[in-house]
């Protein structure tokens, strides 16, 4: 059969319906994904030890996770000091929130089918062989 005749196991759907392809890869992991959360509802940004707390993440763990972040343009990081202390503050860059508006959008993709296909299996409970 030609490749544009399979439908990939999709059961009659097109080609790649649950492929989700808007899951970004950097944001999709739990730690980024906390981060970036917490982020979206704080405009002003957070502290270091604030992200911390909310992620429920290590120093270490942390610091990396906002590497990969502003590596990725996701992200600013401002250093400074506070009361003669060293203050970091992190905030969500115009693209970070542009990404992670689509990302949402994708996951609301995600679960309105899962949703559809639960809710199609419920009231057509399988036939008896």
């Amino acid at each position: 059969m030609p490749a544009d005749k399979r439908d990939n196991g999709a059961r009659g759907g097109k080609r790649g319906t649950f492929a989700y392809e808007g899951l970004d890869r950097i944001i999709h992991e739990r730690a980024r994904l906390a981060i970036l959360s917490s982020l979206a509802a704080n405009e002003n940004g957070l502290t270091f030890n604030d992200l911390k707390d909310l992620c429920a993440l290590t120093d270490g763990n942390l610091s990396r996770q906002l590497q990969v972040l502003k590596e990725a343009d996701l992200l600013d990081i401002e250093k400074g000091t506070s009361g003669n202390r060293p203050q970091t503050i992190c905030r969500l860059t115009r693209t970070g929130r542009k990404r992670f508006l689509e990302y949402i959008a994708e996951l609301e993709r995600v679960v309105s089918n899962a949703a559809r296909t639960t809710d199609a299996t419920v009231a057509a409970p399988p036939r008896p062989a």
